[in-house]
């Protein structure tokens, strides 16, 4: 046991993980004010925990030429949850470490047990829980009617107990659930500081790079919905999934925002039910409403998330604003977006909103982050105003310059083809996103300006 001497007092920021000696209201790392927590830490820190940390665990890495390095192919093995998969980039990578993170009661575990069902009669998998009882998991895994043979479970807080498990037998799969539950015995600040986060999620990544496993790491969001602890908690692994969705609505939708060993911002889709999560093979159908007649306000455009196209409905309200300042409220994509389209739709398109109120939605609660549904969304403000329903068979999509020209986007014949297979009749796009050969079913409708397309829809 280290003695008191050997113990220093830091004060750390729980955003960014900044140290100094003395306490302060403001952050001298990101700036922002009451982050400071007390720590305690060694003087001395032991330096063998981190040596080898990307070598082979000698501590004795020497530098060679990279030319002379062997690209091996990753190997991949499914999850069992092709929508999983798909995020993943393939599949699961050995030796990776997964952080997912997601609002309480969204469905972290429940994917997570159903993962280790669909792999564990296949490898020895374990389930490290620190929030439920052994009791509790078992509980669920009856209620969704898993068959868990294979699966080992271990109810356990303690960073060092975990690791003297798991290192004689390092299984191929592997579950900490969550991350901020776990301590370790070397640091005296509770479990979920910075201190202990950082400590653990190092120790793990540290781990599972050795040993080949398959790390999922469970980690909680705060009230802004970023994920709880350091910022260095999300560099430190492979990959970062966040689990999506409100719970009042039985979709679920699950995201890359970092993945070293695939392509980022793809889409998984899910619905919960009784037991459990389902596959959703087509998510276009869930994010489209079929009305009996045509309503003002609403287009359908064509978004892409990752590698996967989606036809979306945008909607849009505009009523007369009782306001000195008319609100601009977007929900799906960003204000700041909404308002240059309401001046370039005024500007080049002469139809002005300075009296009005403008609401837009994105159906579903999936979230524009491309530029490609500016028009759909200009389309839809200008119907609601002037209350002209745009036919059900119309879809529209292209990127809106601030000079009014309607610019093309990426991937647009892949896009036009899943509009036509929904059963879309009419298509208004960029010119130069139109296929010399068409596409069959389907009337594509160049334009190039914002005012061409106003005339034509």
């Amino acid at each position: 046991m280290a003695s008191s001497k050997d113990k220093k007092i830091l004060y750390r920021c729980t955003e960014c993980g900044h140290a100094q000696s003395k306490w302060a209201g403001q952050c001298g790392g990101c700036g922002l004010w009451n982050t400071l927590v007390e720590s305690v830490e060694d003087r001395n820190p032991v330096a063998s925990r981190y040596s080898g940390y990307a070598g082979d665990g000698s501590g004795q890495s020497q530098p060679i030429d990279l030319s002379t390095v062997d690209a091996e192919e990753i190997t991949r093995s499914s999850s069992g949850l092709e929508e999983l998969d798909r995020v993943l980039g393939g599949g699961l990578v050995t030796g990776s470490a997964i952080l997912i993170g997601g609002d309480p009661g969204i469905g972290k575990s429940t994917l997570l047990l159903q993962t280790l069902a669909a792999v564990g009669g296949q490898v020895n998998a374990l389930y490290i829980t620190g929030e439920e009882s052994i009791q509790q998991v078992s509980l669920r895994a009856k209620r969704l009617h898993l068959n868990c043979t294979g699966v080992k479970i271990l109810a356990e807080t303690s960073l060092e107990r975990m690791l003297s498990i798991v290192r004689d037998q390092p299984p191929p799969l592997l579950v900490v659930d969550s991350i901020q539950t776990v301590y370790s015995e070397i640091l005296q600040s509770a479990p979920g500081s910075v201190a202990q986060v950082r400590e653990c999620a190092a120790q793990w990544v540290r781990f599972a790079k050795q040993s080949g496993t398959i790390v999922f790491l469970v980690g909680h969001v705060t009230k802004e919905g970023a994920l709880a602890g350091p910022r260095v908690l999300e560099h430190m692994v492979d990959t970062v999934l966040y689990f999506e969705g409100d719970p009042g609505n039985r979709f679920r939708v699950i995201r890359a925002f970092k993945n070293r060993f695939g392509a980022v911002n793809e889409l998984g889709v899910f619905a919960m039910t009784e037991t459990g999560l389902k596959e959703v093979k087509n998510p276009s159908a869930i994010f489209l409403s079929r009305y009996e007649e045509d309503m003002p306000g609403t287009v359908v455009m064509v978004m892409r998330e990752g590698s996967r196209p989606l036809l979306v409905e945008v909607q849009a309200l505009v009523d007369e604003t009782h306001l000195p300042a008319p609100r601009r409220v977007a929900v799906g994509m960003e204000g700041n977006r909404l308002a240059m389209l309401l001046a370039v739709l005024h500007r080049h398109g002469g139809v002005s909103m300075v009296n009005q109120d403008v609401f837009v939605n994105m159906v579903g609660g999936l979230r524009l982050t491309e530029t490609a549904g500016d028009l759909a969304v200009v389309m839809a403000v200008v119907s609601s105003y002037r209350e002209r329903p745009i036919p059900r068979d119309w879809i529209a999509f292209g990127e809106l310059g601030l000079s009014g020209e309607v610019r093309p986007v990426q991937n647009g014949e892949e896009r036009l083809r899943e509009a036509a297979k929904h059963g879309f009749k009419h298509a208004v796009v960029p010119g130069k996103n139109v296929p010399k050969g068409g596409v069959e079913g389907l009337e594509i409708i160049p334009v190039k300006t914002l005012r061409e397309a106003l005339e034509v829809m």
